[in-house]
């Protein structure tokens, strides 16, 4: 304040009209740091009026109210006008800004009453009707100007004191009655300042607006601060807007500077020459500030609020959720009959709560039906587990192990092996075409009519034909089966089998392992009375079957297995242990725990004595 002051109290300032303009310091001294602020700003101005040459009798009763003006604008900005969000000082929204200008017209009013009075019974109540006037206009033009910068900074540099809230109950309609006592007050003095009441009067008012002032002041706060919005759209446009005020202003000052003589040197009423320089600035301001506020609130109304309104659909969102819409459709059932953008945006979105709605609740049902499917699919992943041998065959005379491992919850492969008689091992390895539940259908039902089948017939050609006509017969989805079936004699270790279609099995002779050249023969479930090929061989070691899930295994390279990789593996395998687990290991190896796309099975045969 100081400096300001001794700025424009040199002779150019002085000559252009300006009085005092440092006063709307005042006002933001105390919105932002309140008593504090309006402490500072005071002892400010008590330096200065010093300087000045005013007595202390003179200084004191300005330097009480100046402190009761400037704490008003600190306890208006936090009493909650038309709404219940109280936020520090902040120019982002129409609110604020309206509030901030509020405030700042009250306040000058009364400042400027009351120092008008002040400076009249100090050196004569000719030239009230002068001085009023002057400190309402620098007052409003220094805190509009002054405020704006200061809340500028404030949003890059937070120093804005607070006030605490308080508990207690207090009389909110006495102070409701209070303000309004005193704002009528202050307009009455500040338009009597015109007429020459008499030096009684004058006291009398200034005494009036004293106690309402500080009573007013005595009103307790509150209400909670709350954070101010970030990043608004609103905000964004008033920042901008309030920029181009100013630079207006200061096009104002200039424009005053270079005329002012000019006006002066006119045969113009003393009154008009003597106005304030920045009687021009406001009207450059006006001209421009209050259609810019019409156009804002218009705006904020028909745009910004509805778009803000929206945009509260955020907190609602919860992934795989639905939206809680009766709020949010409350909201947008204003905007739905519009005939404009904000209609159509208000319609979509309601739309799209209703359609994201039914879309989580067909989600819910669908992942119901989901777990009741996994269940049931989980139990005839046991199912089919136990119609497998669980356990390796051993004898005396041979062992015989294998294991499968379905790609999805259940596949189209089994192999099985057991005792048809005290001499005589059924073994049979199948593939299913397709995967999961079909498959697996058709593999059980394969697996248990060879089993009934091998029970009366022992040829295992035979007993591929009759169960290929089965198939065949009720086979609306053509699907298809691949089975190796044979029976091995324990003591003739002959092994007598058919093929339908099946992979051709490994077997070692000679201490090597070779790919055994069989019949292919034909798939089963293709094609009725098919005539499958019984063969015989010796069984001298091992034999390996598999299904082409152990070959076609792929790596992460698009690479297979293959059948030459699952040659080479058994004529390095050398452990006396069953090769199943190296194999399975060595696969994992190899395709680098890709995914599996096909079912594996393997069986092992091998001749002990």
């Amino acid at each position: 304040m100081i400096i300001i002051n001794f700025i424009l109290y040199s002779d150019f300032f002085l000559e252009l009209g300006i009085e005092s303009p440092y006063i709307g310091l005042l006002f933001v001294f105390g919105l932002l740091f309140g008593p504090y602020g309006a402490l500072g700003a005071v002892l400010g101005n008590i330096v200065i009026d010093y300087i000045g040459g005013f007595t202390p009798l003179e200084i004191l009763p300005s330097a009480i109210f100046s402190f009761g003006v400037s704490c008003l604008t600190y306890k208006l900005w936090y009493s909650g006008f038309k709404t219940d969000k109280i936020t520090k000082p902040k120019l982002d929204n129409i609110y604020h800004l309206s509030l901030f200008l509020s405030i700042m017209i009250i306040c000058g009013i009364i400042y400027s009453a009351i120092h008008g009075k002040l400076v009249g019974l100090i050196i004569s109540t000719d030239i009230i009707d002068f001085f009023t006037p002057s400190y309402f206009l620098n007052f409003v033009n220094g805190a509009f100007i002054f405020g704006i910068v200061s809340l500028f900074i404030s949003d890059k540099i937070d120093f804005i004191h607070t006030p605490k809230t308080t508990k207690k109950a207090f009389n909110r309609k006495l102070y409701r009655i209070l303000f309004y006592l005193l704002l009528i007050s202050g307009i009455i003095a500040f338009i009597t300042s015109e007429f020459d009441m008499g030096k009684n009067f004058i006291i009398g008012e200034i005494i009036v607006l004293g106690i309402l002032l500080f009573a007013y002041l005595t009103k307790p706060f509150e209400y909670e601060i709350q954070p101010n919005d970030e990043n608004t759209m609103i905000e964004s446009i008033m920042r901008n807007f309030l920029i181009v005020t100013l630079a207006l202003a200061i096009l104002g000052i200039l424009v005053s500077i270079f005329s002012y003589k000019y006006v002066a040197s006119l045969d113009a009423n003393i009154f008009i020459t003597l106005l304030p320089l920045l009687i021009i600035t406001d009207v450059f301001i006006i001209l421009f500030f209050i259609p810019g506020m019409i156009i804002f609130r218009y705006i904020e109304r028909k745009l910004i609020k509805p778009i803000s309104s929206f945009s509260k659909i955020e907190n609602f969102i919860n992934e795989n959720e639905k939206i809680e819409a009766e709020g949010l459709l409350d909201i947008y059932s204003k905007y739905v009959n519009e005939k404009n953008e904000i209609g159509t945006l208000a319609r979509s979105y309601s739309k799209l709560i209703e359609h994201n709605n039914n879309y989580i609740e067909n989600i819910r049902e669908i992942e119901s039906e989901k777990e009741r499917v996994n269940a049931e699919l989980d139990i005839a992943t046991k199912i089919q587990a136990a119609a497998l041998p669980t356990e390796a065959l051993e004898t005396d005379e041979f062992i015989v192990n294998g294991y499968s491992h379905p790609a999805k919850e259940v596949g189209g492969d089994f192999f099985d092996y057991y005792m048809i008689d005290d001499d005589n091992l059924a073994i049979v390895i199948g593939d299913a075409s397709g995967k999961g539940v079909p498959a697996a259908i058709l593999a059980m039902i394969t697996q248990v009519i060879i089993k009934q089948l091998i029970k009366h017939e022992t040829d295992p050609s035979k007993v591929l034909c009759s169960l290929n006509n089965q198939i065949s017969a009720n086979n609306s989805e053509s699907m298809f089966i691949t089975i190796w079936l044979g029976i091995y004699n324990k003591s003739s270790k002959k092994i007598i089998f058919s093929n339908a279609g099946h992979n051709p099995p490994l077997i070692k002779e000679n201490g090597e392992f070779k790919y055994l050249d069989i019949e292919t023969g034909l798939v089963l479930g293709i094609m009725e009375d098919f005539g499958y090929v019984k063969e015989e061989i010796t069984l001298t070691n091992e034999l390996v079957l598999y299904t082409d899930g152990i070959t076609d295994a792929n790596n992460n390279h698009n690479e297979m297995y293959g059948e030459d990789r699952l040659l080479k593996f058994f004529n390095e395998f050398k452990s006396d242990e069953g090769p199943i687990i190296p194999l399975l290991n060595d696969i994992s190896e190899f395709t680098e725990d890709a995914e599996q796309y096909d079912d594996m099975t393997l069986l092992y045969l091998k001749d002990k004595t």
